[in-house]
């Protein structure tokens, strides 16, 4: 991308995009790599792990419109995420894409509507669906995610520490991995309460049971056995319903595996990225 720097976020050899738009910020050399962030956060958040992929990939790490440096969509729904997201990574040769939470959901959809662009998926500690029903027990209740949203316009930043804090909830060596996402979480500015609450419309609207048998890219599906924002078995349901899926599981983990647990997150991708 090109443009002037946004922020203190950029480093060496990385090309932020322009202010106003979504920001991207790209290093590393190779067959490119899309990187999309979970619901309240940045890409900022995926540091630890950018010198592994970047030795590998030329990485696009992106701020999904309304987070980090990125502006909100209007109307701010999920098909305008994509086509936002889709417009601000550089054309060229089919991409892989790594999404986190809210960031599957981004990548699936994006599969589905541009399988030419897309040559592959890592969905991490993901779901087809956000939110519990009759027919779906591998969520969290509707009204655990509604209560984060009348909590963002009374506590806004205690609401999205204790956010954090679920997201590491049960993880073995948590307590280090939520230290660095307080610590980034702001890094960027303060998304708007009203965008986040948006945001969290979004994940409670989001279905994507019927669209999964009809995403055919190779995906690798990878949860963390103690998630509780996207249970495992959200994972497994995934990694089975789509048709060239596969499926790892890391001990110990919750939501950020590979915060939590890098070299187990590393092993679970193994070549998947560079089509091994």
């Amino acid at each position: 991308m090109t443009g002037a720097a946004t922020g203190p976020q950029s480093r060496a050899g990385e090309r932020p995009s322009a202010p106003g738009r979504v920001h991207v910020e790209s290093v590393g050399q190779g067959p490119p790599l899309v990187l999309l962030h979970g619901w309240a956060l940045h890409s900022g958040l995926w540091g630890p792990l950018l010198p592994r992929l970047a030795a590998r990939h030329r990485v696009h790490a992106v701020d999904l419109p309304g987070h980090g440096h990125s502006a909100a969509t209007d109307p701010f729904t999920l098909e305008e995420i994509v086509a936002a997201v889709d417009a601000a990574v550089p054309v060229g040769e089919p991409l892989a894409v790594l999404g986190w939470s809210l960031g599957g959901a981004v990548a699936m959809t994006w599969a589905r509507s541009q399988p030419a662009r897309i040559a592959r998926l890592a969905l991490v500690c993901t779901s087809p669906r956000f939110v519990a029903g009759p027919d779906w027990p591998h969520a969290m209740a509707a009204a655990t995610l509604s209560r984060f949203g009348d909590e963002l316009s009374v506590a806004y930043r205690a609401t999205l520490q204790r956010f954090l804090s679920l997201q590491l909830h049960g993880s073995d060596p948590g307590r280090a991995a939520l230290a660095l996402m307080r610590k980034h979480l702001f890094a960027r500015g303060e998304p708007a309460p009203e965008v986040l609450g948006a945001a969290l419309g979004i994940l409670a609207a989001i279905d994507l049971r019927a669209d999964a048998p009809s995403i055919a890219q190779p995906t690798r599906v990878i949860a963390g056995d103690r998630d509780t924002l996207a249970p495992p078995a959200a994972g497994r349901w995934l990694a089975a319903a789509m048709p060239d899926a596969t499926y790892a599981e890391i001990g110990g983990a919750g939501h950020a595996p590979f915060l939590s647990h890098p070299d187990a997150f590393d092993h679970a991708l193994g070549g998947f990225l560079d089509g091994r």
